[in-house]
């Protein structure tokens, strides 16, 4: 039986699966009534954004197994490349 990563990864092409990856910083802003998270990652200088309802615990200096896509977003006019994360999970 497959394991339910296996199953995302198998449905959506575009998804990349990374385990093991050290966080740097771990920022969470309002946006709404959702909460924005970024996650810098060790040797990656794109950063990974998620959303939730309820503010998450610090990830800062811990391994994450993460479950992404990347995409753009332009700011003040200008377009960065982001990594949308689809699944994160404490390794």
């Amino acid at each position: 039986m497959k394991a339910p990563v296996d199953k995302l990864l198998d449905k959506h092409q575009a998804l990349v699966h990374s385990d093991m990856k050290k966080v740097m910083s771990h920022v969470q802003r309002r946006d709404g009534e959702w909460i924005i998270n970024t996650v810098m990652i060790e040797g990656c200088a794109t950063p990974f954004r998620y959303k939730r309802k309820k503010e998450y615990k610090c990830l800062k200096g811990q391994s994450v197994n993460l479950t992404y896509y990347p995409t753009t977003e332009t700011v003040a006019g200008i377009e960065l490349e982001v990594m949308k994360v689809v699944r994160i999970k404490v390794s």
